[in-house]
Order: C-alpha cells, then sequence, then structure tokens
C-alpha cells in the first residue's frame, strides 16, 4: 500500500490492555471504529497486556482480516517481524524501541513506516530519512494511555515541530474532544487517539465528529 497522508487524519491506536485486557471486547470495538470510519488503525500491545506472544499473534491476524475487510491501512507497533508476518500495511517506531535503521534494513519499501519524534534533533534525524513515511509527535496534552508517557508538549511546540518537518505529522497524547480544533489547527496531517475512541460510550459517534472535525478545520 502507497503512503497517503490522509490516513492520519483518524488514527486508532490501541491493545487489549486499553480495554480492560479483553480480547473481545477489544475486537468488537475495533470493528465499530472501522465501521465509522477511522482512516488508519495501528495495535499496540504495551504496557499492562496479558497475552503471550502466541496470542497476540493471532490478534494480530485477526485484525488484519478486519482492517482488509474495511479497507483501513493497518500498523503494527514496534515489531516489524510480526507486521510482515501478518500482512500488515505499516509498522510504528519509537524512540525507546529498536533503533529505526534496523527496521528500515528490514522492513523498507515493504513497510510503511512510522517514527515517533518529539524534539528537534529527532524531527531532524527522521528528515534525514526518506523511507520514513510520517513521524508522530506527542504526548500534546497529558495523559493516561502510556504508563512511560513523556511530559506534554503544548500546541506551541506541536505546531513549532510541524513547521520543522519534512514528514507529514500526526500528534497523538490526550486528545479530546475539547481540544481536537486547537490540534488541527497546529496544521498537523491528523490525530492519533487511544481512549478517546477506546474509552468512549458512543464510537461510532465520536469517531464520526473527528472525522467532520476536518471539514470544520
Amino acid at each position: 500500500m502507497k503512503f497517503n497522508p490522509k490516513i492520519l487524519r483518524v488514527y486508532l491506536v490501541g491493545g487489549t490492555q486499553d480495554v480492560d485486557n479483553d480480547p473481545e471486547r477489544f475486537l468488537h470495538d475495533v470493528e465499530i471504529a472501522l465501521q465509522a470510519g477511522v482512516t488508519a488503525f495501528q495495535y499496540r500491545e504495551k504496557d499492562g497486556s496479558q497475552l503471550n506472544r502466541a496470542a497476540t499473534l493471532k490478534m494480530a491476524s485477526l485484525l488484519r482480516e478486519l482492517t482488509h475487510q474495511y479497507h483501513v491501512p493497518y500498523f503494527i507497533d514496534d515489531d516489524e517481524e510480526l507486521a510482515l508476518q501478518v500482512g500488515a500495511d505499516g509498522v510504528h517506531v519509537g524512540q525507546k524501541d529498536q533503533r529505526i535503521e534496523t527496521v528500515i534494513q528490514r522492513a523498507g519499501g515493504q513497510l510503511m513506516i512510522g517514527y515517533s519524534c518529539n524534539t528537534t534533533d529527532e524531527i531532524a534525524k527522521a528528515n534525514q530519512l526518506p523511507e520514513v513515511d510520517y513521524v508522530g509527535v506527542g504526548p500534546v496534552f497529558p495523559t493516561s494511555s502510556k504508563a512511560d508517557a513523556d511530559p506534554a508538549l503544548g500546541l506551541s511546540e506541536l505546531t513549532r515541530l510541524n513547521t520543522v518537518s519534512h514528514h507529514p505529522v500526526v500528534a497523538i497524547g490526550g486528545i479530546s474532544h475539547a481540544n481536537l480544533a486547537a490540534t488541527l489547527k497546529a496544521g498537523v496531517a491528523g490525530v492519533a487517539v487511544i481512549s478517546m475512541i477506546l474509552g468512549s460510550s458512543d464510537i461510532t459517534g465520536t469517531v464520526k465528529k473527528m472525522c467532520a472535525a476536518y471539514e470544520k478545520n
């Protein structure tokens, strides 16, 4: 699949740990979000997950089937081998994960590559890597979805980093209905969320409001 920045608009990230370690609920909620119009999905099994490797592989394969069904680009967090094994469309690499050069060597040309960059130096490095398709910047606001999250950057820093990045930027961390419009005004290509969708009592309504925000921006 060829990368298009528009896939970053409503980017759902999550794993079973984000729905009380309930695999069936996770699959159900992800499918509802896919039906409602999320533009990309990243499978991220971390921070308290109770799935072993075999169960993670099974879940990754089931999610591949779902994302195929709804024609939504499918990324896997920090595991290009799993992404290649299940036929995912991309892989996302964090600064605390394995070296980006290793991922490029193994998966460049086969997978779309996302890269977390939260400082000017990290953005500058990404700018020198044409194999990177987009960068994720955050947390923009305080978030409880990641146990090891860095301090919040704020909208001014998000705007600055977006300006210096040669790659499309997707904002992540603490994004909600209340700050979504302001986040988009930073000029980013899209927003990535976990709890905003997976913690919503109305997933369909939440996704549709997120999609509509781009028409107003």
